[in-house]
């Protein structure tokens, strides 16, 4: 069995990365997109998405982390393809399910999903540029607008080389509305010889464990679950117990100080109220902490609440 961390816009920055490959044994993280447009990105970008790269591709915890490519030319994502992989990433991935508006806009992302024949001659363009012995994947959503091309996109994937296939079982207009569509993975999987990574409403183990049994898949990625239950993998893999709401607070501590000392400190208000829209749904504590810390826009005023309330139940 393997347990992915997907890759969440916005949500799982390095930082994220670190906190939960820390106490999950995740088999691999990738990273939140690298937007290719008509150039090769300076070295630059990918250290600033994705600094592991300076520890060999590694999260601290010692986690392969793989960077994943937004666009829609070939040749441009084979060209950052295999500068990805020179300074370090451990494969390459492309993102074929991002749903963003701003993003289909540019023709990238998973409006690509109405076309097959992109989608081949990205990937195979990657391929053919990458060394043979480092995977490139991708990652798709069952359609854009309907799932009728779902197993011709599959295809185009397989057939243009890559290592292995991960599906978000919801189409671009499904949005993350439940439920998710785990029979067209099942398909899938039947179908093509490569790996096929199942993703969508796995929020616990036992979710998990349907996940698998629908769909014959041995390997799932969790993205909002992950945030949500932040053990999530270690409950999958080993059979550990969920946190407790005093085990997630002292993470949130933990998060707090990284982003309070890195890059991103003046996105920490955004960012930790964002988290707490995930906790909510396995936490009734973490509904009422939030309650209260909306009201503030601060980082000063939330840090003081969330300190007052992790040293009360310490």
């Amino acid at each position: 069995m393997r347990v992915i961390l997907a890759p969440m816009e916005g949500v799982v920055d390095d930082h994220m990365r670190d906190i939960l490959s820390a106490i999950n044994p995740f088999d691999l993280v990738v990273t939140e997109f690298v937007r290719v447009v008509n150039q090769l990105l300076p070295e630059k970008v990918f250290y600033k998405l994705c600094p592991e790269l300076l520890n060999n591709g590694l999260t601290p915890s010692g986690t392969p982390v793989r960077v994943q490519l937004l666009g829609q030319e070939p040749e441009w994502m084979a060209q950052n393809a295999i500068r990805a992989i020179e300074l370090g990433s451990n494969g390459v991935d492309a993102n074929f399910g991002c749903p963003a508006k701003t993003v289909n806009k540019s023709k990238g992302g998973a409006v690509l999903l109405q076309y097959p024949d992109n989608i081949y001659n990205i990937v195979k363009a990657m391929r053919e540029a990458v060394p043979s012995h480092q995977p490139v994947t991708a990652k798709i959503r069952l359609g854009y607008e309907d799932k009728s091309l779902f197993m011709e996109n599959a295809l185009a994937v397989y057939e243009a080389g890559a290592s292995e296939l991960a599906i978000h079982a919801r189409s671009k207009t499904d949005g993350y509305k439940p439920p998710a569509y785990w029979e067209y993975i099942t398909e899938v999987r039947k179908r093509l010889p490569i790996p096929v990574i199942a993703n969508g409403e796995i929020w616990n183990a036992a979710d998990a464990k349907r996940c698998m049994d629908v769909t014959g898949c041995d390997s799932v990625m969790i993205g909002r679950g992950a945030i949500s239950l932040p053990n999530l993998g270690d409950t999958i893999k080993t059979g550990a117990a969920p946190y407790t709401w005093l085990q997630t607070l002292t993470l949130l501590m933990a998060y707090t100080e990284k982003e309070l000392n890195g890059r991103k400190s003046d996105y920490y208000p955004s960012r930790i109220k964002q988290w707490f829209s995930y906790l909510n749904r396995q936490y009734p504590e973490a509904d009422a902490l939030f309650r209260e810390l909306r009201i503030y826009k601060t980082t000063e005023e939330i840090v003081k609440v969330l300190q007052q309330t992790h040293q009360s139940l310490s």
